[in-house]
């Protein structure tokens, strides 16, 4: 009975975030540039489109941190990785430059608008960036300097995100078996 309830509630949460995904429709923001913001790490980070400046925080990854404020997570990411925490924090510091160096030239942004709750008091979204012809995501990842987890999205152009997280995991193994960013002093 207790598992049959649990299915059904796993169920009705999956079918309403569907809903909820396929309601809100992608809006694209261009003409951005990177903000520093002392809060910047690889996965979340300050953008200005046009007026407009927010918060954004990337779907489909968990870049490592850039300190201990959240020290669970900085574990956890450093268990993931196989790696110190001083390896997981220098591997922070290196997504965050990855990130400010890529975006120098400018990039788009695609988002649904939907809120990605974070310590912080300004307004934080969840969103995919494109720049140099590639998602900001996917190059971290192959980078080995972050790993394919988080919230997750329907893209824009209709792919599930059940089947790209297989292509993101097996981008993410290519970037651990070549020793690349957090992997370079793995033991795993």
């Amino acid at each position: 009975m207790r598992r049959l309830l649990l299915c059904l509630l796993t169920s009705l949460f999956a079918v309403h975030g569907f809903a909820a995904d396929k309601a809100k429709a992608w809006q694209t923001l261009d003409h951005c540039r990177y903000v520093d913001r002392p809060a910047n790490d690889g996965d979340s980070f300050g953008v200005q489109c046009g007026r407009s400046k927010l918060v954004l925080r990337l779907y489909f990854v968990d870049a490592p941190e850039v300190n201990l404020n959240f020290g669970e997570r900085s574990r956890e990411q450093a268990q993931h990785f196989g790696v110190s925490l001083d390896d997981t924090l220098k591997a922070g510091y290196q997504a965050r430059d990855l990130v400010r160096n890529t975006l120098g030239a400018g990039f788009i942004v695609l988002t649904k608008k939907a809120s990605a709750p974070g310590r912080g008091k300004e307004a934080r979204y969840y969103g995919l960036v494109h720049a140099g012809g590639r998602y900001l995501h996917e190059v971290l990842i192959a980078e080995g300097l972050a790993r394919a987890k988080g919230v997750t999205t329907t893209l824009p152009d209709g792919e599930r995100s059940r089947d790209y997280l297989v292509k993101l995991g097996a981008m993410e193994e290519r970037a651990r078996v070549q020793r690349k960013g957090a992997w370079a002093h793995s033991t795993r």
